[in-house]
Order: C-alpha cells, then structure tokens, then sequence
C-alpha cells in the first residue's frame, strides 16, 4: 500500500500548473489551409453524390461542436475513423470510383486505400492509449489500498464489470447495431464508470468512513473523482 504523505489536492488549478509545464507547439497554419481545402472538396463531392441518410447524420455530427469532455472526444474521435473506415470500404464507394475506368479513377482509389490504412493505424492506437490510460489510473488506485483480499475483490469486481459491459457490446453488435448505436452503448457504459467513481468520492457517513479508513482511499483522491463530471471540474 503506497504513502500517503505528499498527496495534494487534485483540482483543476493544480491540474493546469502541471501541464504548464509541458506547452504544446502551436498548430501549423497549413492545419487551417488544409481544413479548407477538404472541406472545399468535401462540398463537392456532395454535390455531386448526395448522401443517404446514415451519411447526412455522420455530417450533422462532425459539423456540430466538439464536446466539451477531452474523455468524450476520445470516443467520438474513434467512432468519426470508424465511421470514416466504412466509408472507405470499396463495397461503399462511389459506382463510378468501383470501375475505375479512368487513370484518375485508378489514382483515387489507390489514396483511398492509404487513407483507409492511416486511419485504421490511428483508431488501434487510440484504442491502445485509452485502454492503457484507463489501466493506469485503476492500477495508480490500487497503489493506494490495502493488498488483501478487499484489493483482490475490487480488482475482481471491476473484471467481472468489464466482462458484462463487452458481452452488453458484443450482444448489439451481433444483433446488427450500427456503428453509431455501438459507440452511443461505449460512452454510456464509460459515463457508467464515470458516475461510480463520483458516488464514491461523494460518500456519506459511515460508508465513506468505511471507504476512508477500512479500505485506505486518501480524502484527496475522493474529492477528485467526486467532482470528475463536473463540467468545470
């Protein structure tokens, strides 16, 4: 069981001043210029080939405002590539991209078949840094109670939770659930998640003494998963 001592208020001041620390190089200006200029494209092809309904609601979603949770735009990043990976399935293309009849048609197909490859490195990566970041946080908790049985039963009931949520996924999956239902089911179970951290940190009375003292969670860790969906928290 890892030291308290040291331990300080996790609060979005402090959060802030750590990633100070750490400034991020301004966007290129060729990020706006090239934005423009998929969006100019992306306009045409429009015109061109109007969309059906499952792809006017993938346009009324990427031109709405991000959300405003970083976790949140995580998920919808992974479920635009998903979407976007579809798309770039030969069997969906344009019938005219299918024949390529043309050089140009050749040459556009070749791209569409690398952007499908970028992107579907991009999605297994996110994949890999959200289930990695997720670990980490529960393991960085784990540090901080007791190494019996009552860690072992809490590792044990976050597993079996874990197994139920992927079989609640594979289930709508096998019944033919869209890409967009699968990640509306992913983000539910992850507010889910979410929402059992803050009743934990919000405890009362003898279950947060029981949560405090018997199990060992420090009161700064707490006070920061009772205030993690605050939308200014």
């Amino acid at each position: 069981m890892a030291s308290t001592e040291g331990l300080v208020p996790i609060t979005r001041a402090y959060l802030a001043s750590y990633y100070d620390k750490y400034p991020f190089p301004p966007l290129s200006d060729d990020v706006s210029r090239l934005s423009s200029e998929i969006r100019s494209i992306s306009n045409d092809l429009l015109r061109q080939h109007p969309p059906n309904q499952g792809e006017s609601m993938l346009i009324k979603e990427a031109d709405g405002q991000p959300p405003h949770k970083i976790d949140e735009n995580m998920w919808k990043n992974r479920e635009y590539i998903e979407e976007t990976i579809f798309l770039l399935d030969k069997p969906n293309w344009p019938e005219a991209l299918k024949q390529q009849s043309s050089p140009s048609e050749v040459e556009y197909a070749v791209i569409l078949g690398q952007l499908k490859d970028k992107l579907y490195s991009t999605l297994k990566f996110l994949e890999s840094f959200q289930a990695k970041n997720s670990e980490h946080v529960f393991n960085t908790v784990m540090t901080y109670l007791p190494q019996d049985f009552r860690g072992t039963l809490l590792r044990q009931q976050r597993e079996r939770s874990e197994r139920n949520k992927q079989a609640e996924v594979d289930a709508l999956v096998n019944s033919g659930g869209s890409i967009q239902e699968r990640y509306a089911l992913l983000w539910k179970q992850q507010m889910d998640r979410r929402r059992q951290l803050a009743q934990l940190g919000s405890a009362t009375g003898v279950y947060k003494t029981l949560v405090k003292y018997l199990v060992g969670v420090p009161q700064v860790l707490l006070d920061f998963v009772r205030q993690i969906n605050d939308d200014d928290g």
